[in-house]
C-alpha cells in the first residue's frame, strides 16, 4: 500500500541536521509540506532549499522548542499558509551526559525542559488544531535510554521515559478527535551521539535508515499507543506489560512472602499489555489468587 501525504502538513523540531533532516525529507519525499524549525537559520535553511529543489514546499521557523510565545507562531504561521497541521514530529533534543553524582542539576532541569517540556509545547499548541481538523499524528523521540536505562544519561533518561507517558496517555485522550500518538526510539550516527560510540558501532547508523519508522507513523493507517525502535534498517516495538503476579492479601508476613517469591512475581509468561493505567486496579482488585484463596477457605 503507498502512502500519501500529499495532503499533509508536517512541523519536524529540530530538523536542521541529523535525525530532524532525515525526518524532514522523507516526509517530503511522500508529500508533506513541512516546517522546518531549528535553533540554527542556516540548517534549517539548508534543509527547507534541498526540499523545495526537490519539488517539495517547506518553510523555516527558527526558534527554540522552550520559547512558548515563537511555537504557538511557528504553529500559527503554518495553519496561516497550509490551512492545517497534520503530522508533529517531536524530534529536537540535547545532550548534558554526566553521572547523577557529578551531574549539576541545572544540566538535569535543562534536558528535562528541552525534551519533555519542548515537546509538550509543540504538542500543546498544534492539539488544538488537530482536535478541529479531527486528524492528526503525533511522534514523540523516545530513547533505549529512557525505556532501558544508560549509564551517564539520568536527565535524558528521565526526560525519554517521560514522553512515552505522555504519548499514553495523549494516545487515550486523542483517540475520539482522529489524533493518533506514536513513540519512536531511533538509533542513528548523529552529532548528538559523537563521541560516544566507536567507530565500529556506529557503521551502518545512517539516520536515513530511521526515518522510514517516522513516514509509516506519520501515514494516515498509521496504528496509535506504539513504542517503534528503529535502527540500522532494522524496527522492532517495545512494550510497557504488567505480570500476572501473586495476591498475598492482608496477611501478617505479607513482605516476607514478597520478598520469598520474586521469582513469581517476575515470571512474564502470562504478562498482559494495559489498555490503560486502570487495568493495573481492575487486576488488582480481581486477582485470580484472590478468589482462588477464598475457594481454599470455603
Amino acid at each position: 500500500m503507498t502512502i500519501d501525504l500529499s495532503r499533509r502538513v508536517a512541523i519536524v523540531t529540530g530538523a536542521g541536521g541529523g535525525l530532524g533532516r532525515s525526518h524532514a525529507l522523507a516526509l517530503a519525499r511522500y508529500g508533506a509540506r513541512v516546517v522546518v524549525n531549528d535553533m540554527s537559520p542556516d540548517g534549517a535553511e539548508a534543509v527547507a532549499q534541498e526540499i523545495r529543489d526537490a519539488g517539495g514546499e517547506a518553510m523555516v521557523r527558527v526558534c527554540s522548542v522552550t520559547d512558548r510565545d515563537a511555537v504557538e507562531a511557528m504553529v500559527a504561521s503554518a495553519v496561516e499558509r497550509w490551512g492545517s497541521i497534520d503530522i508533529l514530529v517531536n524530534n529536537a533534543g540535547i545532550l548534558r551526559d554526566r553521572t547523577f553524582a557529578r551531574m549539576d542539576i541545572e544540566d538535569f532541569a535543562t534536558v528535562i525542559d528541552v525534551h519533555l517540556m519542548g515537546s509538550v509545547n509543540v504538542t500543546k499548541a498544534a492539539w488544538p488544531h488537530m482536535r478541529e481538523k479531527g486528524y492528526g499524528r503525533i511522534i514523540f523521540t523516545t530513547s533505549s535510554s529512557g525505556l532501558y536505562g544508560n549509564f551517564g544519561q539520568s536527565n535524558y533518561s528521565a526526560a525519554k521515559m517521560a514522553l512515552v507517558g505522555l504519548m499514553q496517555t495523549l494516545a487515550l485522550e486523542g483517540g475520539k478527535s482522529g489524533i493518533r500518538v506514536n513513540c519512536l526510539a531511533p538509533s542513528a550516527a548523529t552529532q548528538m551521539t559523537a563521541g560516544l560510540y566507536s567507530e565500529d558501532d556506529l557503521k551502518g547508523l545512517s539516520a536515513d535508515l530511521v526515518s522510514s519508522g517516522v513516514v509509516a507513523l506519520a501515514a494516515e493507517n498509521a496504528p496509535t499507543r506504539v513504542i517503534l525502535l528503529a535502527g540500522a534498517g532494522a524496527f522492532e516495538q517495545a512494550h510497557v506489560t504488567m505480570t500476572r503476579g501473586i495476591y498475598v492479601g492482608d496477611a501478617p508476613d505479607a513482605a516476607e512472602q514478597i520478598q520469598a517469591q520474586w521469582a513469581a512475581i517476575s515470571d512474564r509468561s502470562d504478562e498482559a499489555v494495559p489498555a490503560s493505567g486502570a487495568a493495573q486496579y481492575h487486576h488488582e482488585v480481581r486477582h485470580p489468587d484472590r478468589f482462588a484463596s477464598r475457594s481454599r477457605v470455603a
